[in-house]
Formats: C-alpha cells, structure tokens, sequence
C-alpha cells in the first residue's frame, strides 16, 4: 500500500509522517518512511539543487523547477518506492506527485494537463493508494515555519521564501485537487498540537489499512 503526505508549508507533514511510521511498526506493519523531494542518493543530490536559496541574481524557472522535481521522483520510485510495495510492504512518502500540481501547477501558473501527462511519465504511473491530507491556511503554517526557524534553527528553504500569494494558490490548489479525487485523500485538521493530529489521523488511517491477519 502505497500511502503519501500533502499539505503547504508549515502544515506538519514531517513530524505527522514519522509519528505515524513509528505507530505503523509498533503495530506490527513492514512499513518503510521516504520523503520527495530526496529519499536516494540521486534525489537527495537534486533536494539540495531545488530547496537551497540561489546565490546569483537569478531565480529558478518554474519549468527547471518542474523537471527536477520529476527527475527525483522518477529515481525515487523505481529505486525505492516500486520494490518495497513489490515485496508487500507499505510506504510512507512525504509528499509526492499531488505537490507537483499544487505547487508548480497551481503555484506557479504552469498548465495542470500537461503536469499531468509529465508526472504519469515520471511515475510510471504510479499514485499513491491513499493520501493524508494536512489542512493548516498558509498564514498560520509560515507562523509555525518561522517559529521553529528562530526557536530550533530549522531552514527557512527557497519555497518558503515565496510571496504569500503563492503559498495561498497553493492551498486553493490542494483543494481543486482533492475536490477531484476525494476518496483517495483522508483530510486531517493540522490546527491543533501534534498529539491531537497524530491521535486524529491515525483514528482515520487504520481502518484504511490492510488487515495484518
């Protein structure tokens, strides 16, 4: 079971999926943790390219953006995620292709069609069974990011950087695209402390799970 994490800036998405991973395997699941954009030498070579802030005048092109992003998850799924789920374990990937057409698609402007037609190449075609959702409007996740900055010295990466109109088309792109596909995603309030989101998301993700039986 292949199953991702979603959500903008500043959502929880990182500390959500590893709580998670560790509930999964005290239950007793063969779950595996990755994260995208990274999760294998090659991608964590191009994570560095796509989140570090430029040092020259120019910004990178929403499309070199795009096509990098593709050319990690590419690696990623036929390295990583394809063998694991072959073997019949369980994956838990920190985001994946929805934030291809969140970000890039809506985010930037590009065409949602043809993010489409790149990412079912780049994948393979291969989507996530089901998607965890973490639902936090941008302003009060930027709050959390720039919190944790100046508390616990977390990097505040190039996407952070953004305006926050392009972090708010974003989130309206999170919800064009699950209003698409709602059986797919389990949307979880993040606005709350992280026990009370772990404890909610995982009331709505173990009944999704396979029986261990």
């Amino acid at each position: 079971m292949f199953i991702s994490f979603e959500g903008t800036e500043g959502s929880g998405k990182t500390t959500q999926i590893k709580a998670t991973y560790a509930a999964l395997q005290e239950a007793g699941y063969d779950v595996l943790l990755t994260r995208e954009p990274g999760g294998t030498t090659i991608s964590d070579n191009i994570r560095s390219l796509l989140l570090d802030k430029p040092t020259g005048k120019q910004a990178m092109h929403p499309r070199t953006e795009l096509l990098l992003f593709c050319a990690s998850r590419a690696q990623l799924v036929n390295e990583v995620i394809v063998p694991y789920l072959d073997d019949g374990g369980i994956v838990l990937c920190d985001r994946y292709a929805d934030s291809t057409l969140a970000y890039q698609g809506y985010g930037h402007g590009l065409p949602v069609d043809a993010l489409r037609t790149i990412l079912d190449f780049a994948t393979g075609g291969l989507y996530p069974d089901l998607t965890v959702y973490l639902d936090l409007i941008p302003q009060k996740g930027l709050a959390r990011r720039r919190l944790g900055q100046l508390k616990f010295g977390e990097d505040w990466n190039r996407l952070d950087d953004m305006e926050l109109a392009f972090h708010e088309r974003v989130y309206a792109g999170y919800q064009t695209i699950i209003s698409g596909d709602e059986k797919r995603f389990l949307r979880v309030d993040a606005d709350h402390d992280a026990d009370t989101v772990q404890k909610n998301l995982l009331a709505k993700l173990i009944p999704a799970l396979p029986s261990l039986a």
